[in-house]
């Protein structure tokens, strides 16, 4: 039982310490990309396509974001996709129809068919996918395309910062930009910001339902030979989701529609083929999505164990983090006032999420419509 304590104990910690210290050592000395197309007259032409589901509430405020972005006014085309809103959201596009494009799908399809919509609708070389939840700096459209100058790019990620980030979520948030910038910098990131970022329109494969669409243009991209990076100067801004309840259920849909995509491209997971960008595949996502049966078997076979004290001390210790997550979700308002509780709380949220996750992907449940999460 020892054994088995020491093999779960060493796979959370590779997951969640080891993997970012391998990616440091793996992209020391490596050359940093430089940004290109310093001249307005050099920038590509850029179609941002903004999938939209009842948005009536921030649909204005997400226009006038966009339309502000320091980007050649001839060379920026905007096109909105509604899947089938049903509240005013069409009525306050349409105000702006001299500068933006406006696509209604007949019927609820999901933000698949609405971005593959778009995709279809865009006439430009680079492909901008931003949802409405964002607002993005005055610079970030002309940073998010600057990597293109590498002919060897084919997917840029933004970054999202998420307020009120003391804690939780934003924490959660910041350390996967964190692994973002370490795995841009070794190789390729494995994922792009959902909210924020861009490909070339001739990788733009068809979207489908169920799978994640910022995950599966990252995989399309390496499949077909090129690069995904992360550019930090391209920021957008976003609050973050007000119940936790809801942060479990959208963390849950993600997960599925991640191990959905990811399977769909398991042959990226063969090393000997793929190289390094496997080895992140499957440390920054198939190990992440495990952690939760990680730390059950860690917290299982420590039990056996408390005959010694050393195993003894580290099980108190795991039930004051657990019994710390589990105050903070019976009571929300104390992640505020105690903000300690939010690191324990958020993790166990996260973990307990892939466990659902894992157990509606076994049992065949996917996410098929698209409902956008309200911040």
């Amino acid at each position: 039982m020892i054994f088995v304590f020491w093999l779960f104990f060493a796979l959370i910690v590779y997951t969640y310490l080891g993997y970012p210290i391998l990616l440091f050592f793996y992209g020391t000395g490596k050359r940093r990309r430089k940004d290109f197309f310093e001249k307005d007259a050099d920038l590509p032409y850029v179609s941002i396509v903004i999938p939209v589901y009842n948005e009536e509430k921030i649909i204005g405020t997400k226009i006038e974001n966009t339309l502000g972005l320091q980007y050649p006014a001839e060379k920026v085309e905007v096109v909105i996709i509604s899947d089938a809103s049903n509240d005013k959201t069409g009525q306050i596009v349409k105000q702006y129809s001299d500068r933006i494009r406006f696509l209604s799908l007949f019927s609820r399809q999901g933000k698949a068919s609405a971005l593959n919509a778009g995709v279809n609708a865009a006439n430009s070389e680079i492909i901008v996918f931003s949802d409405a939840s964002i607002m993005l700096d005055p610079k970030a459209l002309k940073n998010i395309v600057a990597p293109f100058g590498d002919k060897n790019i084919g997917c840029v990620s933004g970054e999202d910062h998420i307020s009120e980030s003391s804690g939780g979520e934003g924490l959660y948030g910041r350390y996967e930009l964190f692994l973002r910038n370490l795995e841009s910098r070794a190789n390729s990131v494995v994922g792009a910001s959902g909210c924020f970022y861009a490909q070339r329109k001739d990788l733009c494969s068809s979207f489908a339902e169920g799978m994640a669409p910022d995950f599966l243009s990252v995989l399309n991209t390496v499949e077909n030979g090129f690069l995904a990076v992360t550019c930090p100067s391209a920021v957008g801004y976003m609050d973050t989701v007000p119940e936790a309840s809801q942060e479990y259920a959208r963390k849950v849909r993600t997960f599925v529609r991640g191990i959905t995509t990811l399977f769909y491209h398991k042959k990226l997971l063969n090393p000997f083929k793929y190289g390094f960008f496997s080895v992140e595949l499957i440390s920054h996502k198939l190990m992440r999505w495990f952690s939760g049966f990680f730390l059950i078997a860690l917290l299982l076979s420590n039990a056996f164990l408390l005959g010694r004290p050393f195993y003894a001390f580290f099980f108190v210790l795991q039930a004051a983090f657990y019994i710390m997550a589990i105050i903070g979700w019976r009571n929300n308002r104390l992640l505020d006032n105690m903000k300690f509780l939010k690191i324990p709380f958020y993790f166990c949220l996260v973990n307990a999420a892939s466990l659902a996750a894992w157990a509606k992907y076994l049992t065949g449940t996917r996410q098929e419509i698209w409902e956008p999460s309200k911040r």
